[in-house]
């Protein structure tokens, strides 16, 4: 029971921070519209500019000692590039401040920076920041707060799976174990609403609590799916450095990506840091009339070829199943109502946490009313 308690309460902040985060980038633009809105041409995204220039200007407002990170592609006409970069926070720790630049495309212009999240004080940064940080380590530093947010998905998702075999109406009175009772008292409406949330949502609770394990454990995750089929990880895969040849500009690599790939929206942008980093590439991509799946490319920097190619489709059994995890945690694997799902799964979370304590209140009195007395 405590155990439950415990891990319900991590579940409870990090469902309700979940719903904000599904859609992190449409509130961000509208609490930040100066930095994401731009006045898109008539011509759209064929008057943007070089991505290497809009990546300069990006880079040259920032201090010299920024590390660029990921560059998320516009989501409409009327969007900025939206960059982040990690700077030393100085002393003998590696805690980093992350900033973020926004740049237009169409001008190469820089609406603006911020401060996304910072390395020591927690409301120093942006609301989405915080939010991210609570969702993901519950404001602990990484190594340790990843661990207890994946620990607890992991245990919720064998929660989950336990109350679905007590669920189980061994009796076949199925009408009864998928509905509410009419006019029930509160502790058989409160013992219903609990063990009925838990059913409707139990696969897409589930997938989001798997998927949520895998993003914190990380390395320990893939690990164990390697021991059933090999993965590739994208980070391992390197450029050749070649003297004296040229290396391919973003712009021609994103050509090659996407003449790779089927027809879908491009997501985030790796560049290459390194003189043996290569172009990594991500595009949310629409099949089967209601999915959305997640293609990666990786793209040598000096020749353009095409280093690995992972999708939700083909690659292997290991490969597949960990490029669904991002969809499936996002929501995205159903674009819009898939979203409006994982929000609902988020305040599910809250409600079953909610109604569980009030059902372990009630056995707990149940069983201190049945106790007997000692004293007689």
């Amino acid at each position: 029971m405590w155990l439950g308690l415990i891990a319900g309460f991590v579940l409870l902040i990090a469902g309700l921070t979940g719903c904000v985060v599904t859609f992190w980038q449409e509130l961000d633009a509208l609490l930040n519209p100066t930095l994401h809105h731009v006045a898109a041409p008539a011509a759209g995204q064929t008057a943007y500019r070089p991505l290497d220039e809009l990546v300069a200007a990006a880079d040259r407002a920032m201090p010299a000692d920024a590390k660029r990170g990921y560059i998320y592609y516009p989501r409409h006409a009327g969007q900025a590039f939206w960059l982040f970069y990690e700077l030393p926070a100085g002393g003998e720790d590696e805690h980093k401040h992350v900033w973020n630049a926004f740049v237009d495309p169409y001008t190469a212009r820089v609406t603006g920076i911020r401060l996304w999240e910072h390395a020591d004080d927690l409301f120093a940064g942006s609301f989405l920041g915080f939010v991210f940080k609570l969702h993901y380590s519950l404001l602990l530093d990484w190594d340790d707060g990843s661990w207890i947010v994946g620990g607890v998905a992991l245990l919720s998702g064998i929660s989950l799976l336990s109350g679905l075999i007590l669920w189980w109406p061994l009796t076949g009175q199925w009408l009864k174990a998928l509905t509410i009772k009419r006019r029930a008292s509160s502790e058989r409406f409160n013992h219903d609403l609990h063990k009925t949330l838990g059913f409707y949502s139990g696969l897409i609770l589930f997938g989001v609590l798997l998927s949520g394990a895998y993003f914190n454990f990380g390395a320990p995750f893939r690990w164990l799916v390697d021991c059933f089929s090999k993965t590739t990880p994208l980070a391992e895969l390197h450029s050749t450095p070649r003297s004296g040849l040229k290396p391919v500009s973003t712009d021609q690599a994103l050509a090659l990506a996407d003449q790779a790939t089927p027809p879908g929206r491009w997501y985030w942008l790796k560049l290459p840091d390194t003189a043996d980093d290569a172009y990594i590439f991500t595009k949310h991509v629409d099949f089967g009339g209601v999915f959305r799946g997640r293609w990666q490319v990786v793209v040598d920097r000096y020749d353009g070829k095409i280093l690995h190619t992972a999708t939700p489709l083909s690659g292997g059994a290991g490969n597949v199943f960990l490029q669904w995890q991002w969809p499936l945690h996002s929501g995205q694997f159903l674009r819009l109502p898939g979203r409006l799902l994982v929000l609902a799964s988020g305040l599910v979370c809250a409600a079953l946490f909610v109604t569980g304590v009030i059902r372990w209140q009630q056995k707990r009195r149940a069983a201190g009313q049945k106790r007997p007395n000692p004293l007689f």
